[in-house]
């Protein structure tokens, strides 16, 4: 194996093939704006422990906020993001950094926004992010619960000491939804878009992040140091951006978007990869051969013997539910502007529905989660019903029940 491996130039090189940041130009070009907004200022970060949100994190402190809150579940990834920061000589860590292992969705977090807010920037990344939580009502109910319900208690919160920016992440997935979690952010969108006018709201679609945590390519990391072998769909391509990149996107959409705004990278659909492609250059710079299995068993059957050269990989056909074949970041109905940014498309005046529409929702929603006969199926069509664009590929498989 090679011990000099670097992941930041192998994402650079094999996934996203770009040395520079997509985003570089604009974070030049606007750097004076978000000095303004930035430097000063009180800063709440939700979710702030995972990829994406510690990314956020990271470029926020290439500024100097007077203040730094850090709400996460997460209590050892909490500890490492502090670590993390506090080692990086070029980020500027406030005097008044604190975390926080706390369920935005609980009181203690209602009594610490009204204790020491109201906060100049807010910005939410707690979510459910998997396609594979969408296996039976309970996981749905879970997602849906924290995607959206929480989200809304949020927005009810500050609304009664708006921030000057609030920031609530989204996914590719929400245009056109195939599965149940990218109709989850699309109807989180749709929330934070109704209260738009009550507070300074934007939001972002972006592109799978580069071995973020939990993701099929962060796990090939974890096969490697387990010595098991590699699993990856043959058929399906996504587009990338660095975790630096993610953390990019955010802070732009947040801090310089109009409220209502969506944001989505600009991306070449000629550099969209498949994951088993990734999976090969990967070993190939660890120095690995893939060794082609026909199976799952064959794969987790074979032993990656000390001094050998050949790993185990098995590729296959995708054959669960909620897998899209290809990835967009807007529809034909959106009013797309490619202008204002060099990195970056808007989506402009979406449509904002009345609050009353999106109290509906959720009456619907809570009385079939508090049903005792609920199914996937009636979740399903109450989504439907309420996101004409979802369409739901159902497989009667889930990711769990695969390697």
């Amino acid at each position: 194996m090679n011990k000099t491996f670097d992941l930041e130039a192998f994402i650079k090189t094999f996934v996203i093939e770009r040395q520079t940041s997509l985003f570089a130009n604009d974070l030049q070009r606007y750097d004076s704006e978000l000095r303004q907004e930035i430097d000063g200022k009180k800063v709440l970060v939700i979710g702030g422990a995972g990829t994406i949100g510690s990314s956020y994190i990271k470029a926020l402190l290439k500024f100097k906020p007077a203040t730094l809150y850090v709400v996460d579940i997460n209590e050892n990834n909490l500890t490492e993001l502090t670590r993390d920061i506090r080692s990086n000589p070029t980020l500027n860590v406030p005097e008044n950094y604190k975390t926080y292992p706390i369920d935005f969705g609980q009181p203690v977090f209602e009594k610490m926004l009204t204790s020491d807010g109201p906060f100049d920037i807010v910005a939410n990344f707690a979510a459910h992010k998997h396609v594979r939580s969408e296996k039976d009502h309970f996981s749905i109910e879970a997602m849906i619960e924290n995607n959206v319900f929480k989200a809304r208690r949020l927005l009810d919160l500050l609304a009664e000491n708006p921030p000057n920016h609030f920031f609530c992440v989204s996914t590719d997935k929400a245009a056109n939804p195939v599965n149940i979690m990218g109709a989850s952010k699309k109807l989180m969108e749709e929330v934070i878009l109704a209260y738009s006018k009550k507070i300074p709201i934007t939001t972002a679609r972006f592109a799978n992040v580069a071995f973020s945590n939990g993701s099929l390519l962060f796990g090939f990391l974890e096969r490697l140091m387990k010595k098991q072998p590699f699993s990856s769909p043959l058929d399906i391509k996504r587009y990338f951006v660095s975790p630096e990149e993610s953390g990019q996107i955010c802070l732009l959409a947040c801090i310089l978007g109009k409220s209502g705004q969506i944001f989505f990278p600009k991306l070449n659909e000629e550099k969209m990869k498949t994951f088993s492609s990734i999976a090969e250059n990967l070993l190939k710079e660890m120095g690995f051969e893939p060794d082609y299995c026909t199976t799952e068993e064959e794969a987790k059957n074979k032993k990656i013997k000390q001094g050998s050269n050949n790993y185990p990989v098995y590729f296959f056909q995708s054959n669960t539910s909620g897998e899209k074949s290809f990835e967009e970041f807007f529809t034909a109905t959106e009013d797309v502007d490619f202008e204002s940014f060099s990195g970056l498309g808007i989506i402009k005046d979406a449509p904002q529905k009345d609050i009353k529409v999106i109290d509906d929702i959720f009456i619907e929603l809570r009385r079939i989660f508090a049903s005792d006969s609920i199914s996937k199926t009636q979740i399903v069509e109450v989504l439907t019903g309420f996101l004409p664009e979802f369409s739901h590929i159902e497989k009667g498989k889930n990711l769990d029940q695969s390697m």
